[in-house]
């Protein structure tokens, strides 16, 4: 998500940092948030993290429990496919709007992204940064800000889903492959191809995910 970098109070300071926490792992779904060790860690008083903890629930990305307090919210089965499901819309129509509108440099840029991911090895969190960027690309290369501020709006969900499925080679070399499918496609302006390699990639991811949570 991305954070106001005018927003420079305390609080905004405490949120920024409370948000990367999470989207790097330090903090996982599940997690209690505990004010005092919060504060130790991220060197910050108690005060702005207790207005960072109430935004974080106004954004529902954590859930205050009786008897517990702060904790980030887990999704289940249902919540992770109805995710799941609305990823697949946006970006297959980020996929098709962008073999539509898409320049050689922004092309050339997602040929990067892949190849830094195919470099990673056994760096499960860079490969997942790398992941997020080269989604991203796609998005920007589909020349609508409609369906950027719609694909922000599930970016706090995405927060939610738990450790990186890009965890092994073999994964890692699934998700370079289907990324290819989906650049070569967007490169010979092919719309139909670029929506189907696109909806492919999450139908296979969602698959992963699942066998993760299964454990």
């Amino acid at each position: 998500m991305q954070v106001d970098p005018t927003d420079l109070s305390q609080g905004g300071v405490a949120f920024a940092k409370l948000m990367q926490a999470i989207e790097t792992g330090l903090y996982q779904p599940g997690d209690r948030l505990r004010e005092v060790e919060i504060a130790e860690r991220l060197s910050l008083s108690r005060t702005p993290i207790r207005e960072a903890l109430r935004r974080l629930e106004a954004e529902n990305i954590v859930e205050h429990r009786p008897r517990v307090g702060a904790v980030i919210r887990k999704l289940g089965q249902a919540e992770v496919v109805e995710l799941y499901e609305m990823r697949l819309v946006l970006e297959r129509t980020a996929a098709e709007m962008a073999a539509k509108h898409s320049v050689e440099a922004e092309i050339d840029a997602l040929a990067a992204l892949n190849e830094d991911i195919s470099k990673t090895h056994d760096d499960a969190a860079r490969a997942s940064a790398i992941n997020q960027k080269f989604h991203q690309a796609v998005y920007l290369a589909g020349r609508n800000r409609f369906l950027l501020d719609a694909a922000r709006a599930i970016n706090n969900a995405l927060l939610l889903l738990g450790p990186t499925t890009l965890a092994d080679a073999d994964r890692i070399a699934t998700v370079v492959h289907q990324h290819s499918q989906i650049i070569d496609a967007i490169s010979a302006g092919d719309i139909e191809g670029a929506g189907a390699a696109a909806e492919a990639h999450l139908q296979t991811s969602l698959r992963y995910r699942l066998r993760v949570m299964r454990g």
